[in-house]
């Protein structure tokens, strides 16, 4: 195996940064979606908003989830970086791969996530359609 640089995790850390400014973003248009659904909600509490609501939550748990991933990554990287400076190769080597996995539950929660938004597009267009 080659040694670890400083290179590779630095290329993860800027990933990671920029899908947690895109998990934070979704999160943020969430948020005003609640509003939304609870002002509905409270003036017609029919069955197709109570299923957006449901379906919200889903959504909801599962950004969080990704976020602290990409969290628990991106501090992962970190801790390489660290410790490839102060010269702890091989432990650097693991720890690394713990942060690649963190991405990876991080991106698949969010392919899971995105599955679920589309199925609150199709409970809106249905209600649309009637």
């Amino acid at each position: 195996m080659e040694e670890l640089t400083l290179i590779t995790p630095t290329f993860l850390f800027s990933a990671v940064s920029l899908i947690l400014l895109a998990y934070t973003n979704r999160f943020l248009s969430y948020a005003q979606l609640v509003r939304t659904l609870k002002d509905r909600y409270m003036e017609d509490r029919s069955a197709i908003t109570k299923a957006q609501i449901v379906n919200l939550r889903k959504r909801l748990r599962l950004t969080k989830q990704m976020q602290v991933f990409g969290v628990v990554s991106l501090l992962l990287c970190v801790a390489t970086m660290f410790l490839i400076y102060i010269g702890y190769q091989l432990i650097s080597v693991y720890i690394f791969g713990v942060a690649l996995v963190c991405l990876i539950i991080s991106l698949g929660l969010s392919v899971r996530e995105i599955l679920i938004s589309s199925n609150s597009l199709e409970i809106y267009l249905s209600d649309m359609e009637k």
